[in-house]
């Protein structure tokens, strides 16, 4: 047996007239077995990276139960500092006594006035855009975060050194005795399986289809030589492995390079940014059992497809014969797949959304990832039984026709690769275009009046924080609004809290587009339909308690007030995004009753746009650290990053999709070599018999773009098919993105042309008198 390997393997890359088309499948079959491998180590490797993610995770996890001999650490969260299209999270954090724990990452607690940072907040800092941040944070920098205490890259976090004495807000600060607790390992969400399941059947069909391909190249110069081994001796069994061992050196090459692959993205992955998502590279190592189940059955793979295609091949010593009678397919199991896929989409349309969610998900998921192979093994049928129907035409057509009829199922195995990719990148487009969709029908209008920074702050520091940023050069207006929520007051059930904003007319002015306003005027904004949490709340009505506490609870706590019979409702679409199913009111409205606690909020106007406002302002409150928060009001700097990463994954998805169906394509042009050279002479005699070549070329454009014509056909209907209710579980609307769906149409008919074309020297080559000779 090692001795028919070991002449398999000599064979692969023997001299002689046969060493060009041994190590052009040689190539081919390196080169996918390589990309295979390597699309495949990543996938091995995401365990392992969500488990150092949940690691990570857990040992910053804040441990408050009392320890004896601990002297607690301060911590107050919830203190952010909005930076252009970035959320910086800033933690303060003051020792009570030497045996005080330190945050996971950190060497030290830092002191009064020391900062510590993440590395991503220290690559903001030395970039152009670092003066701006550097202003904004009160303090020096004393370190870095390591990597156990950031879960992500690009995770943006600060530690603030601070004094007990200025951490006594008790509903903001707690007592942490440690850091650290176990971790769960990875739990998959639902959006992330709907979205790794087609994409895994997009990627790696193709990329088998092209191996199984690539390994049979070659079949007429490979039969002549296992027909020579059998004159010398060697019986059927023998020859199989021959056979095995050629196929081997490729499998082998292909694993080698496909590994050496893995190692450069590995390397290289810690510094791409895609879709604002960065991990750590070193975290992609591929679990042993699976790295070792792909060591074995990617090999194996091209083995099997080398095996596969003597199944009909009878290699005798003076000759090989094939099995040429047309054999019935067996459809049962081709359907039995496409049905189950089909039947678990189906249920999810008639269940509840929110009940038994994990079992609809685990449906869609199994469903998609069906119907997507399923299409794939009926494709060769609904060929099959296409060009049995169809008869007479162009002579071109004709010889397209016949030559699918005797044997449509080669064409079709490959054709098969570019059906999935066209129905997963139908889905997958479908998914980002409805949530793009989705956020676009929930943004807020265009920014009501002139304001453009928002100023919260905490009890005490109000008028300092005023008085700062009035002295900012460039500031037009400071207005002042107090916030509290309302409950129901007479025992009602009503589960909804509503937030109440209370300013003057100028000030509510920009929240909302007033109808009219005075003093004692009150305002409901309608809840926007597309906020889930709150379409069905109704206006506040009767009596209410107002307090400065979001908390409900069955306590009489807050002052009293009656709902006015004056009250008018704003339609969302009339107001800022953020106050939807808000109270907006007057001070005369409230008829004397006092909130204590409320928090007051600042929207400063000022020169500039709003980011070059929200920089001097903050420049000027960094003292005030944690007691201020500053955002922009319009949002247009989230907007544009938002656009930036849905327009990032449209990209990447059309560039991965042309990718795979490049994949198909050279499995396409494959074949068609394969095919011509098995076929030279029929090929040389129609055109010794004058036969134009031109109708020869058409004969092969037919006979490819046949089987890419229906299954173009299969792939769109398969996608919308799949893609309904995929939506409808992730409750997004039902948009396709045509444009992009157009696009990779094209690209598939393009690849037809384009193997035509890569074909014509060869068939005119072929098509010499002098292929008439025989040997």
């Amino acid at each position: 047996m090692i001795r028919d390997f070991a002449l398999g393997l000599r064979l692969a890359v023997g001299g002689g007239r046969i060493s060009g088309p041994a190590l052009l499948r040689l190539a081919m079959t390196t080169f996918g077995i390589a990309l295979a491998v390597a699309v495949l180590l990543p996938a091995a490797s995401f365990g392992n990276l969500m488990d150092k993610r949940a690691d990570r995770s857990a040992a910053n996890l804040q441990v408050k139960a009392e320890a004896p001999g601990v002297a607690p650490l301060l911590v107050m969260r919830g203190w952010s500092v909005e930076f252009h299209d970035h959320y910086v999270n800033a933690t303060a954090v003051a020792p009570t006594g030497p045996t005080s724990p330190v945050p996971t990452g950190l060497d030290r607690v830092p002191a009064p006035g020391e900062l510590v940072v993440s590395p991503a907040v220290q690559e903001i800092l030395n970039s152009p855009l670092g003066t701006a941040l550097r202003a904004r944070l009160p303090g020096t920098i004393v370190g870095l975060i390591s990597k156990t205490g950031v879960t992500d890259p690009g995770d943006l976090l600060v530690f603030a050194g601070a004094r007990p004495d200025q951490l006594t807000d008790e509903k903001s600060v707690t007592k942490v005795y440690g850091f650290g607790g176990s971790s769960r390992g990875f739990e998959a969400q639902a959006t992330l399986l709907l979205f790794l399941a087609p994409a895994s059947v997009v990627l790696l069909l193709p990329l088998l289809v092209f191996v199984t391909t690539a390994s049979r190249m070659g079949a007429a110069q490979r039969d002549r030589r296992l027909a020579a081994l059998r004159l010398i001796g060697l019986d059927a069994r023998q020859v199989r492995r021959v056979a095995a061992g050629e196929s081997l050196v490729g499998a082998v090459a292909g694993l080698v390079v496909g590994i050496g692959l893995f190692l450069v993205l590995r390397s290289q992955i810690g510094k791409l940014d895609l879709f604002g998502l960065r991990v750590y590279g070193e975290d992609f190592v591929p679990a042993w059992p699976l790295a070792a189940l792909i060591a074995v059955l990617v090999p194996a793979l091209a083995i099997g497809a080398a095996l596969f295609g003597l199944r009909r091949t009878i290699v005798e010593p003076l000759g090989v014969v094939r099995i040429g009678k047309p054999q019935r397919r067996q459809m049962w199991w081709r359907w039995t797949i496409l049905a189950l896929g089909a039947m678990m989409l189906i249920s999810t349309l008639f269940a509840e959304k929110k009940s038994s969610e994990s079992l609809v998900v685990v449906a869609i998921t199994a469903g998609s990832a069906l119907s997507l192979i399923g299409v794939a093994t009926v494709l060769p049928w609904a060929v099959e039984r296409l060009v049995r129907t169809i008869h007479g035409g162009a002579p071109s057509w004709q010889l397209a026709i016949r030559r699918l009829q005797l044997d449509s199922g080669t064409a079709s195995r490959v054709v098969s690769g570019l059906v999935v990719v066209l129905a997963g990148a139908i889905l997958i487009q479908a998914l980002v275009a409805a949530l793009g969709a989705s956020d676009s029908s929930q943004s807020s209008p265009s920014t009501l009046g002139t304001a453009s920074v928002q100023v919260s702050t905490r009890q005490g520091v109000a008028e300092d924080a005023v008085q700062r940023a009035r002295a900012v050069s460039g500031i037009t207006a400071v207005q002042t609004l107090r916030g509290a929520f309302a409950k129901p007051g007479n025992g009602s059930s009503s589960k909804y809290v509503q937030y109440v904003q209370i300013g003057d007319c100028a000030a509510l002015a920009l929240r909302a587009k007033l109808p009219s306003c005075t003093d004692g005027a009150a305002f409901y904004v309608d809840p926007n339909p597309q906020d889930r949490y709150r379409a069905e709340q109704a206006a506040p009505a009767g009596v209410q308690r107002l307090s400065s506490s979001s908390q409900d609870n069955e306590s009489t706590e807050g002052t009293q007030w009656t709902v006015p019979d004056s009250l008018r409702h704003i339609p969302a679409a009339n107001a800022v995004r953020s106050v939807s199913g808000d109270l907006l009111l007057t001070p005369g409205a409230l008829g004397g009753a006092q909130i204590p606690g409320a928090l007051p909020m600042f929207y400063i106007s000022g020169n500039g746009t709003p980011n070059e406002v929200a920089d001097r302002v903050g420049a000027a409150l960094s003292p005030l650290a944690w007691q201020a928060s500053i955002s922009t009001i319009d949002g247009s700097d989230f907007r544009a990053s938002s656009d930036r990463i849905s327009q990032q994954i449209r990209s990447t998805l059309l560039f991965v999709s042309v990718f795979v169906l490049s994949i198909a394509a050279l499995s396409l042009l494959l074949l068609s070599v394969e095919q011509i050279t098995e076929r030279r002479r029929p090929l040389a005699a129609l055109s010794a018999s004058g036969v134009p070549i031109s109708v020869l070329a058409k004969g092969l454009l037919w006979q490819t773009a046949i089987p890419v014509g229906v299954g173009v056909v299969l792939a769109v209907a398969t996608g919308i098919g799949v893609t309904a209710p995929i939506l409808r579980m992730a409750d997004l609307p039902y948009t396709f993105d045509g444009g992009g769906i157009a696009i990779l149409i094209a690209a598939a008919v393009l690849a037809v042309l384009l193997v035509t074309a890569a074909t014509w020297p060869l068939l005119r080559s072929v098509t010499r008198l002098d292929g008439l000779r025989a040997e």
